[in-house]
């Protein structure tokens, strides 16, 4: 009830606010606190700032960072400042929720980029959704974030308006793996791991699911705890399960521990995972030995992509110190598609922003469309990206090296 409350109470006084200030901040004197007599508008951040996963968040705040900077360059939107706010929430629900909260509570946001993690997103999509604020994950990929819990069955309900992605979902990503594992790498049976968290149990479902169909076997099922590092239970039972390949529903910091112990258990297959396990710390985590462990990621290799050079050539000048990492397209073009309604809500309404700008922004999300770093950008009905593209990667020395772009068969 707190919750409700508190949002019922910053929307009232930010309602009021935007009547006064056409949702900007200007200073007393009719100038611009962004010095060009801009009205000031504020895209939110929220990913994994610190912690294991903040290589990830970190990626995720610099590329939203860069759409701002190069908006306000170009001056795309006439009158219009763009700002970032980036929120940590460390990869946890509880964090995410507060974050919400606060970003709906500041008047000048007009919409959020984030978070990393599916789990988080579950937490603060109602907090957005009450407040008609627009949330883009550059990152999430549990189905059931805009299509419901019972999708899988063919009941799909969109739960949250508010709520959009640029990343493809697992109900592709994880049947793309099966395909490449069962059809291509000639893997037949598969020892399944998942941390119980939504995207990777998610995740490890849908793979299952489709490699089964295809005819392959699933010879062992477990199920780890993340922060723990000793997994030395599932990986006797790895051994002994006659696995030609371990598929694990998770993120880096578990899964190359997972990998290292697995072989220096003598078994030496690979371990394949989703977007989850797609950094470089994967690689430094699960050792020397990872090689041919493979990966799949939403999208096809951002540096291979002729829509990408002016990003990739953009973010190098503009110095950033951490890599745009796997999701720094998706996380530009989350904050470009916010940029793009923005625009789209001044134009229609004499070049401001009007009093319900919140609201008229959300609506203008949905009718977005653009060509991206990523590729086309737009969002059907669920909210989803219509860019369906997945990519697989494997590990080759001391880097993921990509091997197949596509979509699902």
């Amino acid at each position: 009830m707190r919750q409700r409350s508190l949002i019922a109470v910053t929307a009232a006084l930010a309602a009021g606010a935007l009547t006064l200030t056409a949702c900007g901040s200007r200073d007393d004197k009719g100038g611009d606190n962004a010095g060009s007599g801009d009205t000031t508008v504020v895209i939110g951040v929220d990913a994994p700032l610190t912690g294991d996963l903040s290589a990830l968040g970190l990626g995720i705040k610099n590329s939203a960072d860069l759409a701002a900077k190069q908006a306000n360059e170009k001056k795309y939107v006439k009158g219009v400042t763009f700002k970032i706010q980036a929120l940590d929430d460390q990869a946890q629900a509880a964090s995410g929720q507060q974050n919400a909260t606060k970003l709906v509570a500041d008047k000048e946001v007009l919409g959020v980029v984030g978070p990393l993690n599916s789990s988080v997103s579950e937490s603060m999509q109602k907090v957005f959704d009450d407040a008609k604020l627009a949330q883009i994950s550059p990152a999430n990929t549990s189905p059931s974030l805009s299509q419901g819990p019972k999708w899988a069955t063919g009941e799909k309900v969109r739960t949250y308006k508010s709520y959009f992605r640029t990343a493809t979902t697992d109900a592709i990503q994880g049947p793309f793996a099966a395909q490449y594992l069962f059809n291509k790498a000639g893997k037949k049976k598969v020892f399944l791991i998942d941390d119980k968290k939504t995207y990777g149990a998610g995740l490890a479902g849908t793979f299952k699911g489709e490699f089964t169909k295809l005819g392959g076997q699933v010879v062992g099922e477990g199920h780890i705890d993340p922060e723990s590092k000793d997994f030395s239970a599932i990986v006797t039972e790895v051994r002994s399960s006659g696995a030609d390949v371990v598929y694990y529903g998770g993120e880096y910091p578990a899964a190359g521990p997972l990998s290292k112990q697995i072989k220096a258990s003598g078994t030496k297959i690979p371990l394949v995972g989703g977007d989850g396990i797609y950094d470089k710390k994967y690689v430094e985590l699960a050792g020397a030995e990872s090689a041919g462990d493979l990966a799949t990621s939403v999208g096809a290799p951002v540096e291979s992509l002729p829509s990408a050079k002016d990003f990739v050539a953009n973010y190098t000048k503009a110095g950033y110190k951490e890599p745009f990492a796997a999701y720094g397209g998706y996380s530009y073009d989350s904050a470009w598609a916010i940029i793009e309604a923005v625009k789209a809500t001044v134009d229609a309404n004499g070049g401001k922003l009007p009093a319900d700008a919140r609201a008229k922004v959300l609506a203008a999300v949905q009718g977005v469309s653009f060509e991206g770093v990523t590729g086309k950008v737009s969002f059907d009905e669920f909210g989803d990206a219509t860019n369906k593209q997945l990519t697989v990667y494997k590990v080759e020395g001391t880097e993921w090296k990509s091997v197949e772009s596509g979509t699902l068969g």
